[in-house]
């Protein structure tokens, strides 16, 4: 991507600037222009307040913003702190997150059963897996990639391999969200999502060593480098800060809402590039493993890399912003808020078409040849798919006969809409198909 023009250095603007200028900074001018928190870059091109040039509206934007900056043990190359503010737009995110992300998103209809929510949970950490994998350059069909993961086929090359281990690290984070994070577990985790896919399989869970050649990030197009990592030598130290940072609560005094504190780990792994390939990928797991690890359940239905993918130029402008301004934080912090808010109303607007789809179905069984007893069963089990139903619980549901009960469950199986088949000698068994919605359209 094009390289951004990189902001005045405050401190010549501030040394320049007229007394009478610098009071009205002080007084007029905000972290953000019409809610917007923007760079440098973008800024110059837009018209300044009255009798201010470009110059001096960026120095009130600077001047405020430092005034509200809140560092993070994390240094760049030359020892200076990343740090992030809190405007107003980035506490409406938060606010907007945290009351879908903790509950408030009506997914009882659609999740409250064992059977759904596990095949909420698997479609999940399949998209996950596959768009993660695509943003580091694997290319497979979604349906292929799915069918590999649901019959547990072995990969056929490395990009369906790299989606397998994406699948198997997000089912691990899950496992592991109720741990303190330690070196060996974020070793593990990239080990995990590049077993097979590198061209020295030692590199599979081990950090850069003293000496070696370091990764840069460098636009395939251009061939520009976007991003130096720290040396090699200081790796071992800056892993052990990152490490007691995603650990670490803080006290009231310098308290990091637990969102902030994901998106940061999620930047600061990649920053680090501690590893020879898959550091964006570990990067986002990690975010998920520290979502999940703050409560924040309704992470296991959304994918943030399906989003990402949808413009990975803003995610790589992003990391670019924060870089190149001060180590603010802030650009990538606003970005990654507007991901999750729009992977989880996403999954609002699924989960609306989902029960609308039901209710749908049920209106059409109502005005079909089925009785009540079947329609009360098949109702049950669009819900319920892989549920097994027996001639005796539909007897003991309805009060009816034997003969009437069974009756019911073979006319379902005939019409295609139950799978028959036999338990033992005497007992027949119904079973749910994970098709049902499709068969009854």
């Amino acid at each position: 991507m094009k390289p951004l023009v990189p902001p005045p250095p405050p401190e010549k603007l501030l040394a320049s600037c007229p007394h009478d200028i610098l009071l009205r900074l002080f007084r007029e001018v905000g972290t953000t222009h019409q809610g917007r928190y923007l760079h440098w870059d973008k800024l110059r091109h837009l018209t300044p307040p009255e009798e201010l040039s470009a110059e001096e509206w960026w120095l009130g934007i600077k001047l405020a913003r430092h005034q509200q900056f809140r560092t993070i043990p994390l240094r760049d190359l030359k020892g200076e702190p990343f740090r992030y503010t809190l405007p107003d737009c980035v506490l409406k995110k938060l606010h907007h997150i945290d009351s879908l992300a903790s509950g408030r998103l009506a997914l009882s209809g659609q999740v409250a059963t064992e059977e759904n929510r596990d095949r909420f949970i698997f479609n999940s950490l399949v998209e996950e897996a596959i768009t993660s994998s695509q943003l580091e350059g694997a290319s497979t069909t979604r349906q292929v990639a799915a069918d590999m993961i649901r019959y547990e086929r072995r990969p056929r090359d490395k990009s369906e391999r790299m989606i397998l281990n994406n699948y198997l690290a997000m089912q691990s984070v899950r496992e592991v969200k109720n741990r303190p994070l330690d070196f060996a577990g974020l070793m593990s985790l990239h080990r995990t999502l590049t077993a097979e896919t590198l061209e020295d399989p030692s590199a599979a869970g081990r950090i850069q060593q003293p000496g070696d050649k370091r990764v840069e990030v460098v636009d395939h197009r251009s061939r520009h480098v976007l991003h130096t990592p720290p040396l090699a030598e200081t790796l071992q130290k800056r892993m052990g800060t990152l490490i007691a940072f995603a650990n670490s609560e803080g006290d009231e005094a310098e308290f990091m809402h637990p969102v902030i504190r994901a998106i940061t780990l999620h930047f600061w792994l990649a920053y680090e590039h501690p590893f020879v390939d898959g550091n964006g990928r570990t990067a986002r797991a990690l975010f998920y493993r520290t979502m999940l690890q703050h409560g924040y359940w309704l992470f296991e239905f959304i994918s943030i890399s399906r989003i990402l993918k949808r413009a990975p130029a803003r995610y790589a402008r992003a990391f670019l912003e924060t870089e190149s301004d001060d180590n603010d934080l802030t650009y990538f912090i606003i970005h990654q808020l507007g991901v999750i808010e729009q992977a989880l109303d996403d999954l609002e607007t699924y989960l609306a078409r989902k029960a609308s789809q039901l209710n749908r179905l049920e209106q059409r069984l109502r005005r079909s040849d089925l009785n009540h007893r079947q329609i009360a069963l098949l109702s049950h089990a669009i819900r319920h798919p892989g549920h097994a139903y027996t001639v005796k619980s539909h007897q003991n549901s309805h009060g009816v006969a034997y003969a009437t009960a069974r009756a019911d469950l073979i006319q379902l199986a005939e019409a295609g809409l139950m799978i028959q088949r036999r338990i033992g000698k005497k007992t027949l068994e119904f079973i749910a198909p994970d098709d049902l919605e499709e068969r009854i359209r």
